[in-house]
């Protein structure tokens, strides 16, 4: 999947998906293959919920998570579409075999 590298150093994280936008905090991470294709996980849950869902669904699985776990950090690595791309960034051949909707069982 094509998408256009973008450094942006105030970048609140490493790296940030925005299909077909990837923003990097360093210039440096535009060559680092496991943040690529974690990004890329992310450009396939945005494509499939037609983008717009994508970040609503996001935004509310944060919330409900941070008022489960009350911790930034914990609700952010529970969030099912990081899950996802947590588990399976190191293979990569994972995107050419990835289900449709994989993310819904990282749910709960």
């Amino acid at each position: 999947m094509r998408y256009w590298p973008v450094t942006w150093r105030r970048l609140p994280a490493n790296a940030m998906a925005v299909f077909p936008f990837m923003f990097f905090k360093d210039p440096g991470q535009k060559n680092d293959t496991l943040l690529i294709n974690h990004e890329k996980i992310h450009f396939y849950q945005q494509l499939e919920l037609l983008i717009i869902p994508f970040y609503i669904l996001y935004v509310l699985n944060y919330l409900v998570n941070l008022i489960r776990f009350r911790n930034h950090s914990k609700a952010y690595f529970n969030i099912s579409f990081e899950k996802e791309a947590y588990a399976n960034d190191q293979n990569m051949k994972y995107l050419k075999n990835r289900k449709l909707y994989s993310w819904f069982k990282y749910l709960y």
